[in-house]
């Protein structure tokens, strides 16, 4: 028996608007240079916590119907994106010293990976931040919010989880509805109604108190987790 950590990727632990920017540029060959500027303005908007957007993805995707912008072009740009992610073109950050965070964490709790995106990109990009292989299970075009189910139902049958999103919708009232815990992160976290175990602005704002929860939850499955667990692909 061991407690599990679920980790979205993008605006969890991907973190900066570059692949989000790179994907309204592969728009903008369709919909045109005002068309970047009305992002930009929305970017701004959400980033003060001033939006009803889901995310910056979401605000591509919204505006772009406005251009007239049809949704084969927009799933194109966005598989374009996609495979530039990590790369100067659509540039990420994330929280300094991840890959010690992660590795602390596994020493508690089994590490999953649950994102929407597709593979393309992500495996190069946690390379980049010396995490290639910190993940037990790494779930790639995840299907949520619904998809979440099949992901977290088979983990609270080990212990405890702590699903980590910044998309209420998508990371954490599938998990919250199984009676997982959740740590909501990023623009929406200070304004959301919704009962979230933990929230703040980062992943980093709440490394100390996921790294207490984890501990916490290892102290009452006993059974150590390995750090030789194989990833499912």
């Amino acid at each position: 028996m061991a407690p599990s950590i679920v980790f979205d990727f993008d605006g969890t632990l991907a973190i900066g608007h570059g692949p989000v920017r790179a994907y309204a540029l592969k728009v903008a060959e369709s919909a045109g240079s005002e068309y970047l500027d009305t992002v930009d303005e929305a970017l701004a908007s959400y980033d003060a916590g001033e939006s009803s957007y889901r995310d910056g993805y979401d605000i591509v995707g919204s505006l772009a119907a406005n251009y007239g912008i049809n949704e084969t072009t927009l799933q194109q740009a966005y598989a374009d994106s996609r495979e530039i992610l990590g790369t100067e073109l659509a540039p990420v950050a994330t929280m300094t010293g991840l890959a010690e965070f992660l590795a602390t964490l596994r020493g508690s709790a089994q590490l999953v990976l649950a994102t929407n995106a597709p593979e393309a990109g992500i495996r190069r990009v946690l390379e980049s931040w010396g995490a290639p292989d910190s993940f037990d299970q790494l779930h790639f075009t995840a299907a949520k919010p619904a998809g979440l189910h099949g992901i977290v139902e088979p983990l609270l049958q080990t212990g405890p989880v702590l699903s980590i999103g910044d998309i209420v919708e998508f990371d954490l009232a599938p998990a919250a509805a199984l009676g997982a815990d959740t740590a909501l992160v990023g623009a929406t976290a200070a304004s959301s109604n919704f009962s979230a175990t933990m929230r703040g602005e980062s992943l980093a704002a709440l490394a100390a108190e996921i790294t207490a929860w984890a501990v916490t939850a290892a102290s009452s499955n006993p059974e150590r987790i390995s750090s030789e667990t194989g990833i499912e692909r």
